[in-house]
C-alpha cells in the first residue's frame, strides 16, 4: 500500500510538471514572437529555454527523490522486506496517563465526601461505605488543617486515600481507604516519623508568638520555653522588648515534609540582659528526665510562677481594693488572671484535691494542698478538669479545671492564691526553693549531652550569621 501511493505521487508530479512546463513555453513563445522580428527564430527558442528550464529542473529534482526514496532502495535489496504496519499509539502507551495523587488541606466543616467531590473524584459507595466499615468511620468528622491524600485515576475514579489522624497527636497512625475489585477496604497504619535537629532563633519585639513566627518556629515550641521558664520568667510581666532565644529542637517529619515539632533539646533565653539556659537530659536507665541548666539542677521547681501559660494580670495582690461587686474596700489576697473561658489552668504544684466544688463568691473553686504546709486555691472557674475530686492526687502542670466567671465575677478571669499555713502570701514574690542537684556520675553524663548541644548551637549561629553576611 505504501509503495502503491509513492508511485502513484511521482507519476502525478511528472504530469504537472510537464503541464507547466507545457504553459511556461506557450508563454515565453508568445513573448518572444512579438517581441523579435519574424526572422529572429533562433533568438525565440533562446528566450523559450530560458524561461522553461527552472521548471524542467523541479522536475528532475522530483524524479530523483523518487528514484532515491528508502522505498526504491529497499525495493533493490532483497534481504529487506517492506510491510505496512498500523499504528496504535494507545496500545503503545503514547496517550496512556500514571494514576494521580494529590493532597488537600481539611478546611473547616469539610465531609470526606464533600472533600473528594471538590477534588474530582469519583464517590460513589463511598457515603455507604463509611457508614458501615468501623475503621472507616473515623473519617466522618475531619479535623480542619490535616492532610488529606488521593490517588486517583485520569477518569477520577478512587484508588486509595490517606487520612494521617496521627500528625497532630501522639498516636502515629494513619486511615488507609482503598478500593480493590471495585470494592472499599479501610485498615489503620503505622505512621513513622523521622526526627531531624532544628535551630531558630530571634528577638523579642511585641511578644513571643510574633518572635516564633518570623524566626519560622512553631508555636508549640514557644509555648514549651514558658513551661521550661516557667518558675524562673513571668512571661506575663517580665518579658521585654530586645529580649533574645536561642532553640535546638526536633522536628517530626512524614514522606519528607515537616508534620509537627518535637521536644525542645536546648534553649538560651536572655530575658532583661540576663541569660538563662536550659538542656534536656535522662540519665541511664530514665531516671528524672527533664530540663537542667548549666550546673546540673533541675529545672523542675516546687512551684511555677504562673497557673495560665499566656493571660494578663488585671488586679494584683494587695491589703485593700475597692471590690467592684461589693462596692467596699477590703484586702485581695490573691492575683486574678484575665484570660478568655476556656483558658486551661494547670496546678502550680504537685499536691492533693483539698476542695473541688462551688464556694460562695469564688464560684467553682478548687483548693489544693501541698507539702510542708504550703497550699493554692484557683477560683471562678468555668468546668473543673477530668478527675479533679476531693483526695485526688495531682501533679504540677496537670490541668485542675479552666477560666470561667462564676461566682462574683464582672468578667472571665483566674483568682489564684499562694497560702502558707493556710495565710495568703503574694505568689508574684514568694521565693521558690531550688531543686537538688545530679550525683556525680549523673552530672559527668549530662556534661557530656551539654557540650554536644552548645557546640551544636554554636556551629548553627555561626551558620546563619555567615549567611546574612
Amino acid at each position: 500500500m505504501m509503495l502503491q501511493n509513492l508511485l502513484e505521487r511521482a507519476i502525478a508530479a511528472w504530469g504537472q510538471g510537464f503541464s507547466l512546463t507545457k504553459r511556461f513555453i506557450q508563454s515565453g513563445w508568445q513573448y518572444a514572437d512579438s517581441a523579435l522580428p519574424q526572422s529572429h527564430n533562433h533568438r525565440k527558442w533562446v528566450i523559450v529555454g530560458f524561461f522553461s528550464f527552472p521548471v524542467l529542473g523541479a522536475v528532475v529534482a522530483i524524479a530523483g527523490s523518487v528514484q532515491n526514496s528508502p522505498v526504491d532502495s529497499a525495493l533493490g535489496n532483497p534481504d529487506v522486506v517492506v510491510e505496512a504496519v498500523e499504528l496504535n499509539l494507545a496500545d503503545q502507551g503514547v496517550y496512556t496517563f500514571d494514576p494521580l495523587v494529590a493532597e488537600e488541606r481539611i478546611r473547616r466543616g469539610d465531609t470526606l465526601v464533600g472533600l473528594l467531590e471538590r477534588m474530582g473524584v469519583n464517590t460513589a459507595g463511598l457515603a455507604t461505605f463509611l457508614g458501615q466499615d468501623k475503621t472507616a468511620r473515623n473519617l466522618v468528622n475531619l479535623r480542619a488543617g490535616r492532610v488529606l491524600t488521593v490517588q486517583q485515576t485520569a477518569d477520577g475514579d478512587l484508588q486509595w486515600l490517606r487520612y494521617k489522624s496521627g500528625i497532630d497527636e501522639d498516636s502515629q497512625e494513619s486511615i488507609l481507604i482503598q478500593k480493590r475489585n471495585g470494592q472499599f477496604v479501610a485498615k489503620l497504619e503505622s505512621v513513622n516519623f523521622e526526627k531531624q535537629i532544628v535551630f531558630r532563633s530571634g528577638r523579642i519585639e511585641s511578644s513571643l508568638f510574633a518572635a516564633a513566627d518570623k524566626a519560622g518556629m512553631p508555636d508549640s515550641v514557644a509555648i514549651q520555653l514558658t513551661e521550661i521558664f516557667g518558675s524562673d520568667i513571668d512571661f506575663h510581666r517580665e518579658l521585654q522588648k530586645g529580649d533574645e532565644f536561642k532553640v535546638v529542637y526536633e522536628d517530626l517529619t512524614l514522606e519528607g515534609r515537616s508534620a509537627r515539632s518535637g521536644r525542645v533539646l536546648a534553649v538560651e533565653f536572655v530575658n532583661n540582659n540576663k541569660p538563662y539556659k536550659a538542656y534536656w537530659f535522662a540519665p541511664s536507665g530514665n531516671r528524672n528526665a527533664g530540663y537542667y541548666n548549666e550546673e546540673g539542677r533541675s529545672l523542675k521547681k516546687s512551684f511555677l510562677r504562673s497557673p495560665l501559660a499566656f493571660s494578663r494580670i488585671s488586679s494584683g495582690f494587695t491589703p485593700r481594693r475597692f471590690h467592684p461587686i461589693q462596692q467596699r474596700w477590703k484586702a485581695h489576697n490573691g492575683v486574678d488572671y484575665a484570660a478568655p473561658t476556656g483558658t486551661p489552668i494547670m496546678a502550680t504544684a504537685s499536691g492533693t484535691v483539698k476542695f473541688s466544688g462551688w464556694q460562695n463568691g469564688y464560684g467553682n473553686f478548687v483548693e489544693i494542698q501541698h507539702h510542708s504546709g504550703y497550699s493554692t486555691a484557683y477560683a471562678h472557674l468555668s468546668r473543673f478538669g477530668k478527675g479533679v475530686k476531693v483526695d485526688q492526687k495531682v501533679e504540677q502542670g496537670d490541668v485542675i479545671g479552666y477560666v470561667g466567671a462564676t461566682g462574683w465575677a464582672t468578667g472571665p478571669h483566674l483568682h489564684y492564691e499562694f497560702r502558707v499555713n493556710r495565710v495568703p502570701k503574694n505568689p508574684l514574690s514568694i521565693t521558690v526553693a531550688q531543686a537538688e542537684p545530679l550525683d556525680r556520675n549523673a552530672f559527668s553524663e549530662f556534661k557530656r549531652v551539654q557540650l554536644a548541644l552548645d557546640r551544636r548551637m554554636e556551629l548553627a549561629t555561626a551558620q546563619r550569621l555567615a549567611r546574612a553576611q
